[in-house]
């Protein structure tokens, strides 16, 4: 199976299914649509924990953000405030919305020691589902 690292709190956004779309730079790679991926949780800036799996995520498709007001319109999808210092809008990139299609969360989170930072990546994990 494929992971898609995610960072906290994002990731429990989404696993918990109060965001529905997950904003990126860079668009869903047609590949992964409708294809469930591990969602690794990461840290981020926090360093609270190390990264665990903490569930499957599956996107059906990704659109692209025409601009900065239909990014701020589409808020209670994506859940990113205008004022994030590092995910909200920039007119220096490209914003891609991935939709979630469904996720299952995982009722104790699976350790998950490989290098942060890779956005997709093998798991080497049976996880019984």
């Amino acid at each position: 199976m494929t992971g898609l690292n995610i960072q906290i709190p994002w990731s429990t956004l989404l696993i918990n299914g109060d965001k529905s779309v997950e904003t990126r730079s860079y668009p869903l790679p047609k590949k992964y649509e409708g294809i469930e991926l591990g969602l690794i949780e990461t840290p981020g800036k926090t360093g609270s924990f190390k990264s665990r799996i903490i569930g499957i995520i599956t996107f059906s498709h990704c659109f692209k953000y025409p601009d900065k007001n239909a990014w701020i319109y589409d808020y209670e999808r994506h859940l990113v405030k205008e004022c994030h210092p590092f995910f909200s809008w920039d007119d220096n990139k490209p914003k891609y919305g991935w939709v979630v299609s469904n996720i299952e969360k995982f009722d104790e989170p699976i350790p998950y020691l490989k290098k942060k930072g890779i956005v997709f990546t093998n798991l080497t994990y049976s996880f019984g589902v």
